[in-house]
């Protein structure tokens, strides 16, 4: 009976789990790390044996504070983890790091939110009222979102984050907005902005966003005055209608508005037989499309028209022909109906021209009494416009033009149209007072803030790359920036407006107590008190000369002034400013990203980051944007219930996240296999490190060499990688070395001497401590991204691979030996994989074929050359026994097959000796007995 050998085998040995478990593990060890892990990360660094200076040796990313209204989505788990992986990555590196989490509390969405709650009540509430609920509100989400970044395994200050309506940090918002006003660049005027009637309010660039919508599509006339017909000389044409010029529009509501007609300088126009006056480069088109009819009577220079009048057909207002380069030559007519109460390029080409703002549409987008005190309407029907909303009168517009016979074609069509991105209803441009950062008046050294913001953009470095090329067109293309709001819940302008001449009071006596006034109370006090009240005393007796400013900030600002109120205040354990990174989203280039440059350049002429990271969107396995409707929402929470946050963490680190990121319930299986593979690799290196006393590289051997190398290069490239944040790629070398490379070849050639040597064995010391070296660089390089499983690892790992660390947030690299000192060749491993490779595919076929169970069965004859590799390639090739020989002329009736790998000839076949029956080698001299190996381990 064969005797068990099997308690005389050193096999491995771990407690560490090969299942994790996290859904039930996870939550108490993050429970444990929010008690000390940030305190310990944000410590001063010992920088000397970095030989580096401090600052270098200092790492801030300041957070870009999500909307404190609703539940995390996915989405908020990338942007958060992908931070947490950038911080902890810079730590591990040997950085101090600070990162203090933030909430944008101010806004619409909230105000809609609270809005809505009181509607459903029949409440009508006051603006304090109001401000309290949305206060309320927020800070109920930022909570719910905490505990839910949290459950992430994300570290930060949470102990401490900042929200932006906290009393401190209101009257930091409202002192950033005095520095710009004193630096000069910030105006009150009337201008055309994008105005939401849905919300009743001014919308930043960043809040519009770009949808299809049915609007009416309409060619109209507008006779020209007598006098233009005189200084043209065209009375002389024997024309069928009184000439006219052609105007084509999308929005027939802005036509009582019209104070101009632009065309294109330098352009020739054309006047028809049947009248019509049009751009000469599109009158082929129009004719084509029976817009208007007739030969060409005689050409006109655009210079011609200027300053002449046509006559608007709605409300037989004047209309004066202007010159504006914008206009067009690719659609329309070649003229443009110019109201410049309701366009942006229309009100700088009126500008020119010192033309009227016509502006008679209220916050509600209704017609106001405007319209009767101006004549914009015939005086027998504008009575039944007041109080019509823009949209509506759009139909009543049209008959009246098809009345007085000045509407050549109308008809519906469907294009992109800028739309509220809170409301999602279509938005207006409207002329209104509001607060403008000026983009192109000089502040500084003659330059203008949209210089000195171009300026910095070429000094910050961006991932991707082409980053630069996103925000750079956009502030070059920006109009000045409107920071007014006309809502309740955000912070105020508090400015005192004179009565008189309408200027703000900027006196710093004033600007500071407000400021404080702010700080102490909340500036809820610019609500509760009378001007009097909030006046400081030197001021007090001059209250009835002032009125107060009710525009509250656009929440823009608020997240665009962070850098002053959390960096720069130091308030908060946050770090240094400028910051060394932003990271979110690509849609911030027009959002908070370019808000923070625009603040930090308007107070202190530089920008408040030294590079930028962006991500894509989310989007589940079909590219297909997520929606409640769809049924394709993964919600993060959901995630980390079922699977565990490391595996939502790994997903992220798997994910090339530069670009739109998928996921699914099928991606996260796989990731959680990928998971699976990483975390028994880890088991298997502790289980086979367990007994080592100390690492020990004096006795390796050159399989040991090798895997070393390969090693070192992969750790290399792999930080190379994350240096530059690019971590799918990483992950992607690193997961390929531990399947091909560890545990494919190395792990497996080492099971014999792990197994079966004896525990003093130089041989097995040696490969332990490779298994050592290699599982503490492993353990190092996962710690930013799996730092659970991690920390997880160090309380089961031998001391060689983790040292004196009693958590992961104290493990140390170990360093490599000088591989360089071990004198061999490493070329020759390209002969051996290819053996190795060829050698496997045989094994297989015989294994199937069930010719043999094992590759132990096998020995093998090689040629002269390889003499100095016998024990290297029965090793490498786990066969029981190499020799030399005449490869030429080997002759067996047991032989298998042969191996041909540049002219050298290896012959396999099958061993004649017995099965050891502790360690399955075939070296056995007799049945049942032991190799001589065995024989010396047990002796």
């Amino acid at each position: 009976m064969e005797k068990d050998y099997k308690k005389t085998l050193i096999l491995p040995q771990t407690n560490f789990p090969m299942k994790g478990n996290l859904p039930q593990k996870e939550p108490p060890r993050y429970k444990a790390w929010k008690d000390f892990a940030y305190m310990q990360m944000s410590k001063k660094r010992n920088t000397e044996s970095h030989n580096a200076n401090a600052y270098n040796m200092q790492f801030t990313l300041h957070d870009g504070p999500p909307y404190a209204n609703g539940h995390l989505h996915v989405g908020h788990a990338l942007n958060k983890i992908l931070k947490d992986f950038i911080i902890k990555y810079h730590y591990f590196t040997g950085k101090q790091v600070f990162y203090t989490p933030g909430w944008d509390c101010h806004g619409l969405p909230i105000e809609q939110q609270v809005s809505s709650t009181f509607e459903a009540q029949n409440i009508t509430p006051t603006t304090l009222q109001t401000r309290q609920a949305c206060r309320e509100h927020a800070e109920k989400f930022v909570s719910i979102q905490k505990d839910e970044f949290l459950a992430m395994g994300v570290i930060g200050d949470f102990d401490n984050p900042y929200k932006t309506m906290k009393y401190t940090f209101e009257a930091n918002i409202y002192r950033a907005l005095v520095r710009i006003a004193e630096n000069g660049i910030l105006t009150q005027r009337s201008k055309p902005i994008f105005w939401s009637w849905a919300a009743k309010s001014a919308l930043a660039e960043a809040e519009v966003e770009y949808k299809d919508k049915k609007s009416d599509s309409i060619f109209v006339q507008f006779k020209l005055h007598g006098d233009a017909l005189k200084a043209l000389q065209l009375e002389s044409y024997q024309t069928t209608h009184s000439p006219f010029m052609v105007i084509w529009t999308t929005t027939p509501w802005t036509l009582p508005s019209n104070v101009a007609i632009a065309l294109k300088p330098k352009e020739q126009y054309v006047l028809t037989s049947n009248g019509a006056i049009v751009a000469q480069r599109l009158y082929e088109s129009l004719k084509n499309r029976g817009l208007i009819q007739g030969e060409i009577l005689t050409t006109i220079k655009a210079e011609s028209f200027e300053h002449l009048k046509a006559i608007n057909p709605l409300n037989n207002r004047e209309s004066l022909l202007i010159l504006a380069e914008y206009v067009s030559m690719e659609d329309g007519t070649g003229m443009v109906h110019n109201a410049p109460g309701h366009g942006e390029d229309d009100y700088f080409a009126c500008l020119k021209y010192n033309l009227p703002v016509i502006m008679p549409v209220d916050d509600a987008g209704l017609f106001d009494d405007s319209l009767v005190k101006q004549g914009l309407f015939p005086q027998e029907i504008v009575t039944e416009f007041v109080g019509m909303h823009i949209f509506k009168a759009q139909k009543r517009i049209i008959e009246i033009l098809k009345d007085v016979k000045a509407l050549l074609y109308h008809e519906e069509i469907t294009h992109s149209y800028p739309h509220c991105w809170r409301t999602n209803k279509p938005v207006i441009f409207r002329a209104t007072k509001q607060w403008f950062i000026l983009m192109d008046k000089p502040y500084h050294d003659n330059k203008t803030l949209r210089e000195v913001a171009l300026e910095e953009i070429e000094k910050t470095r961006f991932y991707p790359e082409n980053g630069i090329n996103r925000i750079k067109t956009m502030v070059q293309n920006r109009p000045d920036w409107c920071i007014s709001r006309q809502r309740d819940w955000g912070v105020p302008i508090a400015f005192f407006l004179d009565k008189e001449s309408g200027e703000p009071l900027l006196d710093s006596v004033v600007t500071t107590h407000i400021a404080d006034l702010f700080e102490k109370h909340g500036c809820d006090i610019w609500w509760e008190k009378e001007i009097e009240d909030l006046l400081p005393q030197f001021y007090k007796n001059k209250a009835q000369n002032y009125t107060k400013n009710m525009h509250i900030l656009d929440v823009w600002f608020d997240s665009g002034s962070t850098w002053f109120a959390v960096l720069e205040s130091k308030d908060y354990n946050a770090g240094y400013y400028p910051s060394s990174m932003y990271l979110e989203g690509s849609d911030q280039h027009r959002g908070w990203f370019q808000s923070s440059l625009l603040v930090s350049c308007a107070i202190n002429k530089k920008a408040p980051f030294h590079s930028i990271v962006t991500h894509g969107f989310t989007i589940d396995d079909k590219s297909e944007k997520m929606a409640k409707s769809k049924g394709n929402v993964l919600a993060p929470n959901k995630i980390i219930t079922e699977y565990g946050s490391e595996i939502l963490r790994l997903w992220v680190a798997l994910s090339d996240y530069k670009n739109d990121v998928q996921i699914s319930q099928n991606i996260l299986k796989q990731v959680s296999e990928n998971y699976l593979k990483i975390r028994n690799t880890i088991r298997f290196l502790l289980a086979n490190t367990q007994g080592l006393q100390k690492l020990d590289f004096e006795h390796l051997s050159m399989i040991d060499i090798w895997v070393l190398h390969e090693a070192q290069k992969v750790f290399r490239e792999i930080d190379r990688l994350f240096g530059d944040y690019d971590f799918s790629k990483g992950f992607q070398i690193l997961n390929s070395f531990i399947t091909a490379t560890l545990s494919g070849i190395y792990l497996d050639i080492c099971k014999d001497s792990l197994y079966c040597d004896s525990l003093v064995s130089p041989k097995r010391i040696a490969i332990q401590s490779v298994f050592a070296l290699i599982a503490n660089r492993i353990l190092h390089i996962l710690a930013p991204f799996l730092t659970y499983t991690i920390d997880e690892a160090i309380e089961y790992a031998n001391e060689t691979i983790k040292g004196n660390a009693k958590n992961v947030f104290e493990l140390q690299k170990i360093d490599f030996p000088n591989l360089e000192s071990y004198n061999i060749q490493l070329n020759d491993f390209v002969i051996f994989l290819e053996l190795r490779r060829l050698f496997n595919e045989n094994i297989d076929r015989l294994k199937k074929e069930k010719v043999i169970k094992s590759s132990l069965e096998l020995e093998l004859v090689i040629p002269e050359n390889f003499k100095n590799h016998v024990k290297l390639i029965e090793d490498f090739l786990m066969v029981s026994v190499c020799k030399v020989g005449d490869t030429n002329s080997f002759d067996s009736n047991d032989l298998f097959f042969n191996l041909c790998i540049d002219e050298n000839t290896f012959i396999v076949y099958k061993s004649n000796n017995h099965k050891c029956p502790r360690c399955w080698q075939f070296k056995a001299n007799n049945q049942d007995s032991l190799c001589h190996r065995c024989q010396e381990v047990l002796g």
